[in-house]
């Protein structure tokens, strides 16, 4: 896939993807106070984070478009985003923050930094089975917020919002935590009109897609509660596995097949190259009626855009360009 300049709303863009543009405390609230955010369905007490760190791409780019770079203690990155960060219009951000690992998300690295704040997801991040949850690290004093959209896995009474509300809603609380709600507002707006532009440009035939994450033996795919089905939807198409009430699951083959989709959009993420992994569709037999196949329709997201976070609408715009190029 041809890269092409970001997409980004000319006003807002030069100081989104700058770190000349950090956000500026709102005048009302330079005091030391506390506010009060409800996450996961938990109404939390936040005092100004002073040593916030973020978990992979998506709650490290949620911080950089508020301008926040220079307020992070530092970032937890797996080397199997390294592709992605690369290319993010953030790269200059990722330079000037510490990478406290390349590994996932552990108390140990947490407690090295001597955190006050962690943003994360639930099992994309934190994780019981690895000991690194909200309530422990509360007996740590050290206070954290999880991705809105990852609370659809979290607790005995999930709550489940749809992806691209789950964002809107994790920049305004982030925004508040950090007492930069108008930098918040202003990122939030753009982005909802530029995404009220792509609705109303919808075609009423929407295009099959199938997206594919990575998997042979069954592919790791997005169902209904992850960004790309947000992504795919606004660009003007149908996740052919939107009936599933999960974010990112694994399905067999037959689904994929049975669903017979028009396009193939492969996130570039892991250790496998993306010309890898369309080889591999294009030569996996079962697909080989497809009509993504057939017609050598593949289109590639990449990492960053995949997961939630602020590049989200861009890439439902690059795949809107994309699906209006291959219509007959």
């Amino acid at each position: 896939m041809n890269r092409s300049t970001p997409l980004f709303a000319a006003g807002l863009v030069a100081c989104l993807l700058t770190t000349a543009c950090g956000a500026e405390v709102d005048s009302t609230s330079r005091e030391n106070g506390t506010v009060t955010v409800e996450n996961c369905g938990e109404e939390i007490e936040y005092p100004v984070p002073r040593r916030a760190v973020a978990y992979d791409m998506s709650s490290t780019e949620k911080m950089f478009a508020l301008g926040l770079a220079d307020r992070m203690r530092g970032i937890v990155m797996p080397s199997t985003a390294d592709r992605s960060v690369a290319r993010s219009p953030w790269k200059e951000d990722y330079e000037s923050v510490e990478t406290l690992s390349t590994d996932v998300l552990s108390l140990e690295v947490v407690l090295s930094a001597k955190a006050d704040w962690v943003l994360a997801g639930w099992n994309s991040g934190f994780s019981e089975g690895r000991g690194i949850t909200p309530r422990k690290l509360e007996r740590f004093g050290i206070r954290s917020y999880q991705h809105t959209e990852s609370c659809f896995n979290y607790g005995s009474d999930p709550v489940s919002v749809p992806p691209l509300e789950a964002l809107y809603i994790d920049l305004i609380d982030i925004g508040k935590i950090f007492r930069v709600e108008q930098r918040a507002r202003e990122v939030v707006r753009d982005l909802k009109e530029r995404a009220a532009k792509l609705r109303e440009q919808r075609p009423e035939d929407l295009t099959s897609v199938f997206v594919y994450d990575s998997g042979t033996d069954k592919p790791f795919t997005s169902g209904n509660q992850a960004a790309p089905n947000a992504i795919v939807s606004l660009a003007g198409g149908r996740n052919v596995l939107s009936g599933l009430e999960k974010r990112w699951t694994t399905v067999g083959w037959e689904k994929v097949v049975d669903a017979n989709p028009e396009v193939i959009t492969v996130v570039d993420y892991g250790d496998k190259p993306v010309d890898e992994k369309i080889e591999f569709l294009k030569s996996f037999p079962p697909l080989s009626s497809t009509p993504a196949v057939r017609n050598d329709r593949f289109h590639v997201l990449d990492y960053g855009a995949a997961v939630s976070g602020p590049r989200n609408v861009e890439a439902a715009e690059r795949l809107a360009e994309y699906l209006r190029s291959v219509e007959n």
